[in-house]
């Protein structure tokens, strides 16, 4: 069988399964199963694939989904989240436009630790944009910075994503992690001066309101109290990877226990918070834990039907610059984007696009943290991206797709700039974890 036959094979049984309604992971699990039954020799190849799949879910780079994944679930279940964005806002004053700070600000902080783009996005749209349309903001100020949190949650660390992408793609997990530090900066500047420059050009976008006055020594203590410990726990974690002390596996396991310890001091550490958390963490962790099983064994099918070989050699047949196929790579992730979430876009792409960005001497790090941003912007691009509708169904009666796609419009093009920026300076990804 030639290679393109082999891979229609699979690709065109996922899609057949998926066409029926089957979830990603299962339909991705019978296709492995059909290929290994075609490529590897009946059931002898089938019990061996599904023993290398297993293989997979026991390597050491996986302890920090779940224990990320925990650590946000406590963070929101026990009210600290809420806590925290309570202090950011009254801490802004009358900063016009506080409210769409606070909610980049806070609702970074809970997407990064959730690993769910949809469902921050859930939870932004249904608490902030009420609060903020019956305060006067116009939809783009409501709208537009949930839509951007996205894009900072995925790539400043801790994120379960990134440990997740870096899980399949097989490279460093904690070099991952840690080059997101600095583009997650420079993005979280575009934002804020995105939010800065849209006040100033329309002022009534973000009505100022009164707010009880404080003194410099109530938000001190409002700082020290309830943003500071928070917030520290991620810088802490973060930290200490950098400078080598703990695994990305260990960082993990003092993040779960620092919000712990957050949760007991603030005595909202209840029962039912624990019960509830442990239960978020605990499905989000095993459909992750499927995926990477389906991804191993793809991965494998494609190796040994010959797919990936002959794809790859296939593609740099055209002779493309490096930059123009990392644009063509960049272009298949968008579109996939608009039908597909973010895990099973990786299970689909990962076996494909690292074996040819390593062809093309491209850094996986800085390779993995393009996609990163790439899964993020196709989650948001019109007319079809998946978190637009999200917004769409949490959004106040009488929003309009229209007002959603213009309130996505300049975030994106914050996203994109970095993007830009990432590939004429490859250093702002790579200078920390090759430090």
């Amino acid at each position: 069988m030639e290679w393109y036959e082999a891979l229609l094979l699979l690709l065109g049984t996922i899609v057949f399964l998926m066409a029926l309604g089957m979830p990603v992971a299962l339909a991705f699990l019978a296709a492995n199963i059909i290929g290994a039954w075609v490529f590897m020799g009946g059931d002898r190849g089938v019990g061996q694939l599904l023993n290398n799949g297993l293989g997979a879910l026991t390597k050491y780079a996986l302890v920090p989904i779940p224990l990320f994944l925990l650590m946000g679930e406590i963070f929101f279940h026990t009210g600290l989240g809420g806590r925290m964005f309570n202090a950011i806002d009254r801490l802004l004053g009358r900063l016009p436009g506080r409210l769409s700070y606070v909610t980049v600000l806070g609702g970074t902080g809970f997407s990064t630790l959730s690993g769910s783009s949809m469902g921050s996005t859930a939870l932004l749209g249904s608490l902030m944009v009420p609060e903020m349309n019956r305060r006067g903001y116009k939809s783009h100020m409501s709208i537009g910075p949930i839509l951007g949190t996205g894009g900072l949650a995925i790539i400043i660390p801790p994120s379960a994503l990134a440990v997740l992408l870096a899980t399949l793609a097989q490279i460093d997990v904690g070099a991952l992690l840690i080059a997101g530090v600095i583009p997650g900066l420079i993005l979280a500047s575009f934002y804020i001066g995105t939010i800065w420059l849209q006040t100033k050009i329309d002022p009534d976008a973000a009505p100022a309101y009164d707010v009880p006055p404080m003194t410099f020594g109530q938000k001190t203590l409002l700082l020290m109290r309830d943003v500071v410990p928070m917030v520290g726990v991620m810088v802490v974690i973060v930290a200490l990877m950098i400078n080598g002390f703990v695994t990305p596996s260990e960082a993990a396991a003092f993040g779960a226990l620092g919000v712990l310890i957050l949760a007991a001091v603030f005595r909202c550490l209840t029962w039912d918070a624990l019960r509830r958390s442990i239960n978020g963490a605990l499905r989000v962790t095993l459909m992750a834990y499927l995926i990477v099983f389906g991804s191993a064994t793809f991965s494998q099918l494609l190796a040994f039907s010959g797919a990936s070989r002959g794809l790859v050699s296939w593609a740099t047949s055209f002779e493309l610059a490096p930059l123009a196929m990392l644009l063509v790579m960049f272009a298949v992730l968008l579109l996939l984007g608009m039908f597909m979430e973010q895990i099973s876009m990786m299970l689909l792409t990962v076996p494909i696009f690292f074996p040819l960005a390593q062809t093309l001497g491209f850094d996986p790090v800085w390779f993995g943290l393009i996609m990163l941003l790439a899964l993020e912007i196709s989650f948001t691009t019109p007319p079809f991206g998946l978190l637009l509708f999200v917004m769409k169904g949490v959004s106040p009666p009488g929003t309009t797709m229209r007002e959603i796609y213009t309130s996505a419009f300049p975030f994106i093009g914050c996203s994109l700039l970095l993007v830009a920026l990432l590939i004429a300076f490859p250093k702002l990804a790579l200078w920390l974890p090759y430090q």
